[in-house]
């Protein structure tokens, strides 16, 4: 079952991780796609999107390895997979697209990076 994707499309508290960075960082993700989402021809938009996704990523990923984190692996593939997705966008990015990213975020917060909390 998927977590509700929030409207307007904006991080709160219950997104929250409880690592100052990630939470900045998510915050980013969020309005990254949402600025994607309220412009979908505007290739800047689309192009921060991507640099932030790539950023974020690398700092949780360094993170997870400082930790030993031990579910590292399937948490950089679902990275990997969404990254792959982002770059083969063009604008417009399509409404499906738009919210297949919104839908990603929202549940690979809650349902992934959520199992990380206490253990980084």
């Amino acid at each position: 079952m998927g977590f509700d994707i929030p409207e307007p499309y904006v991080w709160d508290e219950s997104f929250k991780v409880f690592y100052e960075l990630l939470d900045e960082e998510h915050k980013g993700l969020f309005k990254g796609i949402f600025d994607v989402a309220k412009a979908p021809s505007d290739a800047g938009a689309l192009d921060h999107l991507k640099k932030v996704v790539e950023k974020h990523f690398s700092d949780e990923e360094g993170m997870m390895t400082a930790a030993n984190y031990p579910d590292i692996g399937p948490h950089k593939q679902a990275h990997v997979e969404f990254v792959a997705k982002l770059k083969g966008l063009t604008t417009p990015v399509s409404n499906d697209t738009i919210h297949f990213a919104k839908d990603w975020l929202v549940n690979h917060i809650k349902g992934t990076d959520f199992k990380y909390k206490g253990k980084l």
